[in-house]
């Protein structure tokens, strides 16, 4: 587990409050960004963004990259629970709580990730002075729970095969990018990288991408995967 944070903060990009800026049709991200203190934040790839336990102080909401949720148990184990895509928003669970230190998760950048943050108790000034905020936040948190359900779903295969291709196809979906090929998943994946999302050894993802590929289901070229034929992955392995 990495002991420290890459964090690169940018100066605040919001100073006049939610009071004066209603929301109104504005995205999530116009949301945030108006906000008394938010600023953008650049964190290095594997670089921890907030440990289990560490102070609820600011909610984040992706801009570019993907971020990763796990839980670490008393065994040591590193369980995934989600990764994140770009207008994904977490570590919002203290709004909800009331509590200053109810981080859950060890949240880390899956690749560099540019972020948009904002203080909690900006947040929370302004779903009381406009209920239409606290609405779009709603609706981001309820997509994050999506995807929390969706990487626990794939998890839940015993065999490793079946969980790779569940991934792979999670993958496609959330940072897939339709070419001539096929689906070409937009994140540079090393062996060692999908390990530890699954629960896996880098040994293990190496041998079963192997097979995939000689397999013709997949292709890779510089850490970026290629699924060639989504429906043929997931029908061989249903």
């Amino acid at each position: 587990m990495s002991t420290s944070t890459g964090f690169t903060r940018y100066a605040p990009i919001g100073s006049t409050g939610a009071a004066a800026q209603p929301a109104g049709p504005r995205s999530l991200i116009e949301v945030i960004r108006g906000l008394d203190g938010a600023s953008t934040e650049m964190v290095d790839r594997n670089k921890t963004i907030f440990f289990p336990g560490d102070p609820a102080e600011r909610v984040y909401l992706i801009r570019r990259g993907a971020v990763r949720l796990s839980r670490v148990y008393e065994s040591g184990e590193e369980i995934t629970v989600a990764l994140l895509r770009e207008n994904s928003l977490f570590g919002v669970l203290s709004l909800l709580t009331g509590q200053r230190s109810d981080r859950f998760y060890h949240a880390v950048a899956f690749t560099r990730v540019e972020m948009v943050t904002a203080p909690a108790t900006s947040v929370r000034n302004a779903i009381e002075a406009d209920t239409a905020v606290g609405l779009r936040l709603l609706q981001g948190l309820s997509s994050r729970i999506l995807q929390t359900e969706t990487m626990i779903e794939t998890l839940t295969h015993r065999d490793m095969s079946s969980r790779l291709v569940s991934f792979l196809l999670v993958l496609c979906r959330d940072f897939g990018v339709p070419d001539e090929l096929g689906i070409t998943i937009d994140l540079r994946l090393s062996h060692q990288a999908i390990a530890e999302a699954i629960g896996s050894t880098r040994v293990t993802i190496t041998r079963l991408l192997g097979d995939l590929r000689q397999s013709g289901l997949v292709q890779i070229d510089r850490k970026k995967i290629t699924v060639l034929d989504p429906i043929a992955l997931a029908k061989r392995f249903s």
